[in-house]
């Protein structure tokens, strides 16, 4: 096994101490996922402590454990790096990651489609070299230092989600991370509820800029409202190269014409003066625009765009955020892992390209404040302007959009997702094209794994 770090790079990062030498080959911080192999960082967190599940990490054959303190009920030969704080710890060693790397670095944020444009960046830069990403939603105060301390030496790009619902969050992360290109994907009225308005979370989005390795780029949505606001945040924080993608006749990443399917996107786009056609393997025109700002950051990067545009078509949407599963002749929508406004507008969008019946289930978007009720009864628009057949809503904030609609387009509403879930599995017949969305904390899942459960 090819070692990631071994005991001496670790002391010298952490100024811990390690009670033998040892080699890992990788970082964990839950034993449910720890490989054969890897560094357990033992974290704190508010409701369970990293410490109690020391012995689980070496009966799963974890190569040594970051501890705060050794518990006296473990071997005397385990292997073991203590540090005055594990968190403190884990985040050095991110640093040193990042120090002896030289790889080309990403940082992705955004009100939505972060996730999905880190993905697609996965795509398009591992088809020009060895690619090292985030793991799945990675991108808070433990999960950004992780993944940059998991990226191998070899690695020749990285790419690193950072979230936030707090200002001072990404400043601090990004700081770790110190990108070459910084990509903002939207702002949207998400975290309403910590913000109060989107200029602010387009200030607190911004401060991705801070960050910046020096000559590094600030990538804008050059569509969003707060377009000139993130440029003028950019150039505070002293960047002076940036660049605009999206449908904007000004910007430096265009999209010229895109051409849906139920199941993929074609697009022509001119990025940076280069003419390049690309068929993306996901629908939607908020697809496309996440696939331009990837390609824009491979033409930022000095990357081949075009092999980087070959490779879209071999790009699926994620679990949860677009994945399409059919079931018993329903295809079902999955987009249950989040949602705002923007995505919730942009999924029923697509939703509309489907040629059968077409059904919306929805459940609440959270974290949006005092217009709460009133974003959620705004959704009758978006609903009525792509056709939708019949809409199902749990939850007592989409109550608000139940009460919005036309009685010819209400299927039934619930307090809760697993109330609601009996409705939606009775409606359904074959051809018809199902969306099931909400936040996560709105457990919409749930009614995904029973229209799964459907075929067994």
């Amino acid at each position: 096994m090819t070692a990631l770090w071994i005991s001496d790079e670790l002391e010298a990062a952490t100024l811990g101490k390690a009670t033998c030498a040892f080699s890992a080959s990788g970082l964990s911080i839950d034993t449910r996922s720890l490989k054969q192999g890897d560094l357990f960082v033992a974290l704190k967190g508010e409701n369970r402590d990293g410490h109690e599940f020391l012995r689980a990490a070496f009966e799963a054959k974890a190569a040594a454990a970051l501890v705060a303190q050794r518990p006296a009920d473990l071997p005397a030969n385990a292997a073991l790096l203590v540090a005055a704080d594990t968190l403190r710890a884990l985040e050095d060693i991110a640093r040193a990651s990042r120090l002896r790397t030289n790889a080309k670095i990403v940082a992705v944020t955004g009100s939505a489609g972060k996730t999905t444009t880190k993905e697609i960046l996965r795509r398009v830069l591992g088809a020009l070299g060895n690619t090292h990403c985030s793991a799945a939603s990675f991108n808070n105060h433990w999960g950004v230092p992780l993944s940059l301390a998991a990226m191998p030496r070899q690695a020749q790009f990285g790419v690193f989600e950072i979230g936030m619902n707090h200002f001072g969050e990404i400043r601090s992360l990004v700081g770790l991370v110190r990108p070459h290109v910084a990509l903002i994907t939207t702002i949207a009225p998400a975290h309403l509820e910590y913000f109060g308005s989107c200029d602010a979370i387009a200030d607190a989005k911004s401060e991705i800029f801070e960050g910046l390795a020096p000559g590094g780029a600030a990538l804008v949505p050059s569509d969003s409202p707060q377009a000139q606001r993130l440029v003028a945040r950019a150039k505070q924080a002293g960047v002076s190269r940036i660049f605009t993608f999206g449908f904007d006749q000004e910007s430096d990443a265009r999209l010229i014409e895109i051409d849906e399917s139920e199941s993929s996107v074609h697009i022509k786009a001119d990025i940076l003066g280069k003419p390049v056609e690309a068929r993306i393997g996901a629908p939607g025109a908020h697809m496309a625009l996440n696939a331009l700002g990837a390609l824009a950051t491979v033409a930022l990067l000095d990357g081949d765009i075009f092999n980087a545009a070959a490779a879209l078509k071999d790009f699926t949407p994620l679990k949860g955020r677009g994945e399409r599963i059919v079931v018993d002749g329903v295809q079902v929508i999955d987009e249950s892992y989040n949602a705002n406004p923007a995505s919730m507008a942009a999924a029923l969008a697509l939703l509309g390209n489907a040629k059968s019946r077409r059904v919306a289930v929805l459940g609440d978007m959270l974290e949006l404040g005092a217009d709460a009720l009133r974003i959620h009864a705004e959704l009758a628009g978006p609903v009525e302007e792509a056709q939708v057949d019949l809409v199902f809503a749990s939850g007592p904030l989409m109550k608000a959009l139940w009460d919005a609609l036309p009685a010819k387009r209400r299927g039934a509403y619930a307090r809760s997702s697993a109330e609601l879930m009996p409705s939606v599995v009775a409606a359904l017949r074959d051809g018809d094209s199902v969306l099931v969305k909400g936040s996560n904390g709105s457990k919409m899942a749930l009614i995904v794994e029973a229209l799964k459960a459907r075929r067994a």
